[in-house]
């Protein structure tokens, strides 16, 4: 799973530098270059990196269910919050 980590922090770097570039190079172009660099960070980066962290997890494990509620409820009395 290393090659989809190094995939996404190149998407990241390549999507920063796009639109560091764009601020920076008076060109006709540099608005299309800021354009790009933030929809790649929203259409790919951020895609890759909420599929690379929630892979192994069940969200099951992070819904408000009734089940939850309770354990919620017991640890709330055993430390006394």
């Amino acid at each position: 799973m290393k090659t989809l980590k190094i995939i996404t922090f190149i998407a990241l770097i390549a999507s920063i530098a796009c639109v560091i570039c764009g601020y920076i190079m008076d060109v006709d172009y540099s608005k299309k270059l800021i354009g790009f660099g933030v929809l790649g960070i929203f259409f790919i980066v951020f895609p890759l990196f909420s599929y690379y962290r929630w892979k192994d997890k069940d969200p099951k494990d992070y819904m408000l269910t009734q089940d939850n509620i309770d354990k919620m409820r017991e640890n709330q009395k055993k430390y006394n919050y």
